[in-house]
């Protein structure tokens, strides 16, 4: 179950509501009226979400150029992969 807390909270119960975030390692949804208005997590957490996204982002690219017939060989590759790393 998602942690929910007022906005009211993220002033006065800053710490808690940090300390949450870094254990627990998900975000606090901050409600303001009543209403969703921000989701708070630790960087951690954050940068470990935007990896995931990045990894979503470079798989759908690479099925797009299978879907499309853009494949090579892995002689290719290899060849490839020596030239970007010099050797």
């Amino acid at each position: 179950m998602p942690a929910i807390r007022a906005s009211a909270d993220l002033r006065n119960d800053y710490g808690e509501i940090s300390t949450f975030c870094h254990e627990n390692r998900e975000p606090v949804f901050i409600t303001e009226n009543g209403r969703g208005d921000l989701a708070v997590m630790s960087i951690e957490t954050y940068e470990e979400f935007m990896g995931k996204i990045e990894l979503y982002q470079l798989l759908e690219v690479g099925l797009n150029q299978i879907k499309n017939g853009e494949i090579i060989t892995e002689e290719e590759m290899m060849k490839e992969l020596n030239q970007y790393i010099g050797k």
